[in-house]
């Protein structure tokens, strides 16, 4: 294997209908209007020297390497800067060219330390590249003067300082003395990730590289690392390759954090991953990333995993290690035993969102052939499962209708109950950047996020609905779009069912739903309505994107089908920059939904009690299958304190600490007989666990997951799995130990199967995986390579389904006692319950969670930023610090939940939706006062939290 190498085109690849054809070097090249000199020339293989271009960043003309002379121009231009146009003929080497480019590269060079053997880029060099290209030899100007070698700068009392590197960032490190001063660094903070936290401070021999007044660390930097990506020399350089040296082979592979599925080259030293970059090819990312995706897999192989199989009989006893065939055999005869005693229905199994669509797929599978009934569910349900309801029954798919591209195209961006930076920091750098460009913007969220206002953008409107008041506040929008006549009359007529939509616009026409009569509900001036309502439905193309403010409510359903009438009404469905799109939160969210993990539906979200669909698992699985329902997690839970279910495997999922009202699910965990836990690390649930069966990173695995926008990416194992078994392995002996033998060689057998069971999967292949990089389902013999926009030119259903939205207030309510409303989220650094992110150098930037609170609130309660509040509900308290924050409105406050010793779901309700019972995260009743003691519940968790490291380290020091 090798290092995989990807072709740098100089500038962007334009897109155009006109092309024109040029010459160069003689040799004729066509190629679409725009086009530079540079990019024409490196299409047919021809390299110009450079180092201020690269094509993921608009041309900018400053290195003077790229010079090339053209027929009947004067001058040399720099050709990275000049368009291609018909008939130029071109000549990108001759004496003078060469005369020129050399002298550039000698003063380059005498600026620069001559330390190449021992500098961590070498190898790997463009200012190397660049010099070796030009065939320097010599420099005649020295290397003695003021140079950028020596950087100094001045001080408050005007004395000379000499700066040195910048090694605040715990990732990468800043050595001003390489900088050659291309500006791309730069240029990728502001045109790619759209932050703008670097500038270039200074002038002459003092200009460089500045993250602001501060260090890095310290600045706005939100350490993505597109100026790591772009740097062309040593000056910004990842911490393991100064430590590791240069990479020497790589794999391409797809991210595991949030529901972007961003594509990386994992580089490696032998097994040793040195660093993630970014893949240009990578449908999803198109070479951009995160500070997760990129630099935050260390967690992969931290001390704290755990990689021997252990048992124990009762959960106050310690662990035991045994072989992988003890513990499989020990959870498959305790398994048998509960069904023996306590009938078929008394196990269930959770899939998770982490996992592989091939390893969920076969988790779900043991539970129907293995212990045949359908008590599965998965963590997908407790985020999202609202979505699939939701526009399954207006538009006939349950998944989002666009590619991430497509935003691109979008006049009006509508963003609900998401927070894009934070939650899905790539796809949010692709938005910024169309709203940069002239997109107008549209926020619903009852926090000021960055989306309302940060550098370079501003919302048109942000309205800051009270949570709990989504289905309110999307009725007056529909409201306004009726009782206007903004309606897209000719779609509607055309693409939709009328007496469905008839009923509703009567429905929604009604005063009642007036942004007048709205207000009293959601606190949103009915103005700022009318207006957001009049340029969604006006403003050109517009595309809705949305999150788990949206579905983790107890009327998240009717939310989604609430925003799939206003799509359509308006026309917005079938075409690019439009759409409803659902933001997933996890790296497989879509995918475990597609595989069958509902205890209502087989893969492709076909009801179990469909006898046709059941008939034909039966045949592929070779046994007889249940045409009931099976349970709920919630449902487990509730059956496990009644006392009729007893076993439970967990597959990658800590829903100790990631669902609601944890009291009542550690209730229902400590009431089983034998809870398989199938994980990384120790974790909230493996307190409650009798078996425990290491599980695999990401960078362990072979198979494939499916991003927020349908989009199948292959997973490629670029290291043994540390435990010795892959995860997928563990399943199938599970399954063989249980009576029932399921049989492949490697995991594109299983999705071979998946493919020839699901109808939107049925083109699905690796090979065909490898050939195109990835598809979007459905992928079938209609769409043979996948599907970027869903309902094109009609609807998956036929006729789009209007339905009625009635608002209907929670059951959670504030009062005297509880006056506050809390929600949830998340923040950019840490992910989801922060098993992975805590045991990185993330949490430098988030070491705890924090309660934020309006100053309004926290001034009548006494508390000052930085206090210790208690944070109680009608469930339970717990104990946090405060952060004073205007973020907030009045009457709401808002916290994370990445760190099992915060327990944030301590104090969740078990409210939920009506249609899936996806818990409402979103709406509790809280008070806040302030303290000086953590809870009763904290206290408890921080011993036993303790306990478990205690465990991990004394396994770990047993195999080391």
């Amino acid at each position: 294997m090798s290092l995989i190498k990807e072709l740098d085109f100089g500038t962007p690849i334009r897109v155009s209908d006109k092309l024109v054809t040029l010459t160069i070097d003689g040799e004729s090249v066509t190629v679409p209007a725009g086009t530079s000199v540079m990019a024409a020339a490196m299409s047919m293989g021809t390299k110009i020297p450079k180092l201020c271009a690269t094509d993921s960043l608009e041309p900018f003309g400053s290195c003077r390497l790229c010079l090339v002379e053209i027929e009947g121009r004067r001058g040399t231009p720099a050709s990275c800067t000049t368009p291609a146009e018909e008939g130029m003929v071109v000549r990108t080497q001759t004496e003078q060219l060469a005369t020129l480019r050399k002298g550039v590269m000698e003063l380059y060079i005498s600026d620069h330390p001559l330390d190449c053997l021992t500098c961590s880029a070498n190898g790997n060099c463009e200012l190397q590249d660049a010099a070796g290209a030009v065939g320097l030899r010599e420099v005649r100007y020295g290397y003695e003067g003021e140079n950028h070698v020596f950087a100094k700068g001045k001080d408050g009392a005007d004395n000379v300082l000499f700066l040195g590197k910048d090694t605040s960032n715990p990732y990468f490190t800043y050595d001003p003395t390489k900088c050659i001063v291309c500006n791309r660094c730069v240029r990728a903070c502001e045109e790619v990730q759209g932050t703008f936290a670097l500038t270039i401070s200074g002038r002459g021999f003092d200009s460089r590289v500045a993250a602001g007044p501060t260090d890095f660390l310290g600045s706005e930097c939100v350490s993505c690392g597109a100026c790591v990506q772009a740097c062309p020399t040593a000056t910004l350089m990842e911490n393991l390759v100064i430590e590791h040296g240069q990479p020497e082979h790589s794999k391409v592979t797809t991210c595991a954090y949030c529901g972007v599925g961003c594509s990386f080259k994992a580089e490696m030293q032998g097994d040793k991953v040195i660093r993630m970059v970014p893949y240009k090819d990578g449908k999803a990312n198109e070479g951009h990333s995160c500070v997760k995706g990129r630099f935050a897999f260390g967690y992969a192989t931290h001390k704290d995993r755990m990689t021997k199989p252990m048992i124990r009989a009762k959960i106050t006893d310690p662990w035991r290690e045994v072989s992988w065939e003890e513990a499989i055999s020990h959870a498959a005869s305790e398994f048998k035993r509960i069904q023996l005693k306590y009938g078929r229905e008394s196990l269930g199994a959770i899939t998770s969102s982490r996992c592989t669509n091939e390893e969920v797929y076969l988790v779900q599978k043991l539970v129907r052939a293995g212990f045949r009934n359908n008590n599965v569910d998965t963590c997908a349900r407790v985020c999202h499962s609202p979505t699939g309801y939701g526009l399954k029954t207006t538009l006939g798919t349950s998944a989002g209708t666009q590619d991430f591209k497509s935003v691109e195209k979008a006049d009006v961006i509508l963003v609900i109950g998401a927070n894009p930076t934070d939650g899905h920091p790539v796809f949010a750098s692709r938005m910024k950047k169309r709203i940069r460009q002239g997109a107008r913007v549209i926020v619903a969220d009852p926090r000021r996020i960055d989306m309302v206002k940060s550098p370079h953008i501003k919302a048109d409107y942000h309205l800051p609905l009270k949570p709990g008041t989504n289905v309110a506040l999307i009725n007056a929008i529909a409201h306004v779009i009726v009782t206007e006549g903004l309606i897209d009359e000719d779609y509607v007529r055309e693409r939709c069912d009328l007496a469905d939509f008839e009923l509703w616009a009567r429905f929604v026409a009604d005063e009642r739903n007036s942004p007048e009569a709205s207000e009293a509900f959601t606190g949103v001036p009915a103005a700022d309505v009318r207006g957001a309502a009049r340029l969604y439905a006006t403003g050109g193309n517009g595309a809705i994107f949305y999150g788990l403010g949206v579905t983790e409510h107890s009327q998240g359903s009717t939310m989604v089908m609430g925003m799939a009438n206003i799509a359509m009404a308006t026309g917005n469905i079938g075409r690019e920059g439009v759409g409803v799109n659902p933001l997933r939160g996890q790296n497989n969210v879509q995918g475990s939904c597609d595989m069958g993990s509902f205890p209502n539906e087989f893969t492709g979200y076909r009801h179990v009690s469909d006898d046709a669909t059941r008939q034909i698992f039966e045949t592929i699985w070779g046994v007889q299958l249940d045409s009931e329902q099976g349970l709920r997690i919630p449902n487990m839970l509730d059956e496990a304190v009644g006392g009729n279910f007893k076993g439970l495997y967990v597959q990658g999922e800590d829903i100790a600490q990631s669902d609601p009202n944890t009291k009542h699910v550690t209730a229902g965990l400590a009431a089983m007989e034998c809870v398989v836990i199938q994980d990384l690390f120790l974790n909230e649930t493996a307190k409650y666990a009798h078996v425990f069966l290491p599980g695999s990173s990401f960078l362990e695995k072979d198979g494939t997951f499916t991003n927020a926008e349908r989009r199948i990416n292959r997973v490629r194992q670029v290291m043994a799995p540390m435990s010795g078994k892959a995860e997928f392995q563990v399943t199938l002996d599970l399954a063989k130990a249980l009576g029932y033998e399921m049989s492949y060689a490697h995991p594109s057998e299983i999705m071979d199967e998946i493919a020839r069971l699901t109808p939107t999967f049925a083109g699905v292949s690796y090979k065909k995986l490898d050939e195109l990089g990835s598809v979007q389902w459905p992928c079938n013999e209609k769409a043979p390579t996948g599907t970027p926009l869903m309902h094109v030119d009609r609807f998956v259903l036929g006729k789009g389904k209007f339905m009625i939205t009635e608002f209907l207030a929670t059951e959670e309510r504030t009062g005297p006692r509880f006056p506050l409303i809390l929600t949830t989220g998340r923040i950019l650094s840490q992910y989801n319950v922060g098993a992975q992110t805590r045991r990185t150098e993330n949490s430098r930037w988030h070491e705890q969670d924090v309660l934020e609170i309006h100053p309004f609130d926290a001034e009548s309660r006494g508390i000052k930023d930085g206090d210790l509040v208690s944070l109680a509900s009608r469930s339970g308290d717990i104990s946090l610090r405060a952060e004073v924050s205007e973020r907030m409105q009045p009457g709401v406050v808002y916290t994370t939940f990445h760190h099992a010793e915060t327990g944030a779901n301590v104090i969740t309700t078990d409210f939920s939706d009506w249609a899936t019972n996806c818990p409402e995260y979103k709406v509790t009743a809280v008070e806040v006062r302030r303290t000086n003691y953590y809870s009763q519940w904290q206290e408890k968790n921080r011993e036993e939290d303790f306990s478990l490291r205690r465990i991990a380290g004394r396994l770990q020091d047993a195999a080391e």
